[in-house]
């Protein structure tokens, strides 16, 4: 059904350019959509590579770590895990994926606050230990891809939303309402056409009359 407006060239000159913009709007968030899902594709596939990673990763570091306690007393575990500690400082930035801010995850990982003993501490202790450096940067790698996904997921929705409205909404709306104007118009040209020539054959019959 076409909107409800007055059917002047005025008005159907005003839906023409606003059918322009529908259409060159619509050809643009098409554009986007595709360079999102493209976008959306190669980061969904990292993802599930850094999450890959970080299963095959932590089961190994829990296992020195169970291993460690059983081969040695917990005192002396936990005083290594203690000396062990580190400082995590994580630095976020942004960067524009289409019209997405995406964060990144800058991890800087300070040296040991101290030492402890390797004579006393196992083998797998030692390797848990080093392990857990290239966990904590797989598993800030994995938050950082999963983010980035979700908030390209979101915009897809968005524009998708969006390319569907003037697709299947204004666009046709706007072209009926113009054609409904145009045959009104169409209407109204042929009626004073034909008003007109009535006029003119009265004035044909009066004269020849007169």
């Amino acid at each position: 059904m076409p909107q409800q407006v007055i059917p002047t060239r005025m008005e159907m000159l005003k839906l023409r350019r606003r059918l322009a913009v529908a259409k060159r709007g619509h050809k643009l968030l098409k554009d986007k959509l595709d360079g999102l899902m493209k976008d959306f594709g190669a980061y969904a596939k990292a993802y599930k590579e850094a999450r890959q990673l970080v299963d095959a990763q932590l089961p190994p570091i829990l296992k020195g770590f169970v291993l460690a306690q059983a081969t040695s007393s917990r005192t002396i575990t936990e005083d290594a895990l203690e000396n062990a500690s580190r400082e995590l400082d994580i630095q976020v930035k942004y960067r524009r994926i289409m019209s997405v801010s995406a964060p990144e995850f800058h991890p800087r990982i300070g040296e040991f606050a101290g030492g402890y003993s390797r004579v006393h501490t196992s083998p797998e202790l030692d390797a848990a230990i080093a392990g857990l450096t290239d966990f904590v940067e797989g598993i800030l790698r994995m938050a950082q891809l999963e983010q980035t996904v979700r908030l390209l997921c979101a915009e897809i929705e968005k524009t998708r939303r969006r390319v569907n409205a003037l697709e299947h909404t204004i666009i046709p709306r706007t072209a009926s309402t113009i054609a409904y104007i145009k045959n009104r118009l169409d209407e109204q040209e042929r009626s004073n056409i034909s008003r007109l020539m009535k006029i003119k054959e009265q004035r044909l019959r009066q004269e020849e009359a007169g």
